[in-house]
């Protein structure tokens, strides 16, 4: 697996990470520790250095499912955890406060098993809490060596440029894919211009990209997708489109869908990370095979022009958590 540099600060990872979400939180119940333990262990194996957490993911079961995997590979990996998202009487609630910060970072450090995280993102803008102010937390949190890089998770562009100011970013993660290319807008020229790394999360359309899903699809009450406009079967159905598009390209490179939609991505960039998740082997094995797929620059392009064709139907978020992206 190729290395990559996420920004100017010295952060050097593999170039496609794991997403650790969907083990623990998100997309039904939780999956059997021993197995989701050996997966992390096979893309490790495969070259992976870079692995995404989030003390709301379970809430901590995530990190602490990560901490026992990775504690015979403490030095060899990079880890990212997030702050900022805790869950108030069932509803995610947004705080970054310096006291809040403070607490979050000695919470997942202890669990995890380590003496300074390697990639600390705020999860979501807190607009009660200057950006300043936010960044200048962190950045003392570095010079007392308990972090050492940081980032902004779904941020805006102004909420970006003031913590870069403040304290230099390595990395901001967003959602990309074929799927959703708002970030191509403003986002992508700005991280070129400050020399800051993108981590795009759910690179594969959270599944869609895939092909497994048609109008018939259902999903489990546990699972984030079925809240999600996105994943309505008209839409669905109307999407099947962009799946024809990302099939028909696999078939050109003796690949799979999964493995065109990562390769893409990867394409965009040198400074693009993505970090798909996912609790099976076999999906695992598929994906980390994207890194082998080169898509030429007339390829690349030839996507790109068909993807300005095609409107995606349905929203990435529902309405109550698309007011908290973007900030």
């Amino acid at each position: 697996m190729n290395i990559r540099n996420l920004g100017n600060t010295g952060l050097k990872v593999s170039a496609m990470g794991l997403g650790c979400m969907g083990m623990s939180f998100g997309y039904g119940p939780a999956s059997d520790k021993k197995e989701m333990i050996s997966l992390i262990h096979e893309a490790i194996d495969q070259g992976v250095t870079f692995f995404d957490t989030a003390e709301v993911y379970g809430p901590f079961t995530n990190e602490e499912l990560l901490a026992e995997a990775i504690k015979p590979f403490h030095g060899k990996v990079v880890i990212a955890t997030k702050f900022g998202i805790e869950i108030k009487d069932g509803k995610q609630m947004v705080d970054s406060r310096p006291e809040k910060i403070r607490a979050s970072v000695e919470g997942s450090l202890n669990r995890l098993g380590i003496d300074a995280i390697d990639l600390y993102y705020q999860h979501r803008v807190d607009t009660r809490v200057p950006m300043e102010e936010v960044a200048e937390t962190v950045g003392n949190l570095i010079k007392e060596g308990k972090v050492k890089h940081w980032g902004l998770s779904e941020a805006g562009t102004d909420s970006i440029k003031k913590a870069h100011a403040v304290t230099p970013l390595a990395a901001v993660q967003s959602e990309y894919s074929m799927m959703w290319r708002q970030p191509e807008a403003e986002l992508l020229p700005l991280l070129g211009e400050l020399g800051i790394g993108f981590v795009p999360f759910s690179p594969l359309g959270k599944g869609f990209l895939t092909g497994r899903f048609d109008k018939n699809a259902t999903f489990d009450s546990s699972d984030f997708r079925s809240i999600v406009p996105r994943f309505a079967p008209e839409n669905l159905d109307a999407n099947q489109v962009l799946v024809n598009l990302v099939k028909q390209m696999a078939a050109n490179k003796n690949a799979t869908p999964a493995q065109i939609a990562l390769a893409w991505v990867m394409a965009q960039k040198p400074w693009i990370v993505p970090i798909p998740g996912t609790t099976k082997m076999k999906r695992l094995k598929e994906n980390l095979g994207a890194a082998d797929v080169q898509l030429t620059p007339g390829e690349t392009e030839d996507l790109n022009v068909a993807l300005s064709k095609i409107e995606v139907s349905g929203d990435r978020y529902p309405a109550e958590l698309a007011k908290r992206v973007g900030k």
